[in-house]
């Protein structure tokens, strides 16, 4: 199983050559870390505001997450608890729309990419996971789960950040 940063993963959607024919079977041995997210930047558990609870799952054919609209105000830490109530296992994916469509198409090439930034995490059935986040920036973001078919069922929301 190859395992990419979100930084790779964009890296990978922009290059116009193909992934090496063994990279499914390796791990990318490498890492990229990415000092500015869109979103703002991994928070501080000892700074946080509030607590947010987001559930994940399948329901009537669609993929969702409960909330799919979240107002933050600028500045604020958030502990995201996240709820994976599905058969599937699921991703969030904090970042802009762009940024996630760019993302959703590297993830196309490896469905099994593993993400290893503040802004991502992926949650096995069942199971839940969190991420802690500081919204230092203002404006539209998304979370979404990338893996291939699941944002398009309906899996992604918003965060307005004001």
């Amino acid at each position: 199983m190859i395992r990419l940063t979100l930084v790779a993963a964009l890296a990978v959607s922009f290059s116009t050559s193909a992934l090496p024919a063994a990279a499914g079977s390796e791990p990318a041995g490498h890492s990229h870390e990415m000092e500015d997210f869109s979103a703002g930047e991994a928070g501080n558990p000892n700074e946080l505001s509030r607590t947010i609870e987001v559930t994940m799952e399948e329901r009537d054919g669609k993929m969702i997450y409960v909330p799919d609209l979240i107002t933050i105000r600028k500045g604020e830490t958030i502990r995201f608890v996240i709820h994976n109530h599905g058969e599937l296992d699921h991703e969030f994916v904090l970042a802009t729309t762009e940024e996630n469509l760019k993302h959703a198409e590297a993830m196309a090439l490896n469905p099994d990419m593993e993400h290893d930034d503040p802004n991502a995490t992926r949650v096995p059935a069942q199971q839940t996971s969190e991420i802690i986040w500081k919204f230092s920036k203002p404006g539209q973001f998304e979370f979404a789960c990338l893996i291939p078919g699941h944002r398009d069922a309906g899996m992604f929301g918003t965060v307005d950040v004001k």
